[in-house]
């Protein structure tokens, strides 16, 4: 199955998702970017790269040079939503981020 992948747009037209991708390395864009490509043609996959955080809101686990990027996104329909983006600095996905993500879920499901 492939997956259409898309990125949530605010009503102003930014795309918060995009923008920080576009804001790191060449390099780790890649990383990301193959790690997303992974999603669009091999869902459903599990983790390590992959984990359910509920509600409907799945997390993509990156794996960049001595750090650790964090895509969470939704699906409708045939669609990858991505909806945030943001480098880990602690063990647990911090409740801000899992909240700003679930906000444009919300959004995107209107």
């Amino acid at each position: 199955m492939h997956i259409q992948v898309v990125f949530h747009r605010t009503p102003e037209g930014h795309e918060p998702a995009r923008e920080f991708l576009k804001s790191l390395p060449r390099v780790d864009r890649r990383e990301i970017g193959a790690d997303l490509h992974t999603l669009q043609t091999d869902w459903p996959i599990g983790m390590p790269l992959v984990r359910s955080m509920g509600k409907g809101l799945w997390e993509l686990r990156s794996n960049l040079d001595g750090r650790i990027a964090r895509m969470l996104f939704c699906f409708r329909e045939r669609q990858l939503i991505v909806l945030h983006g943001f480098i880990k600095k602690s063990q647990s996905t911090p409740k801000n981020e899992l909240n700003l993500a679930m906000k444009r879920m919300k959004e995107v499901n209107r």
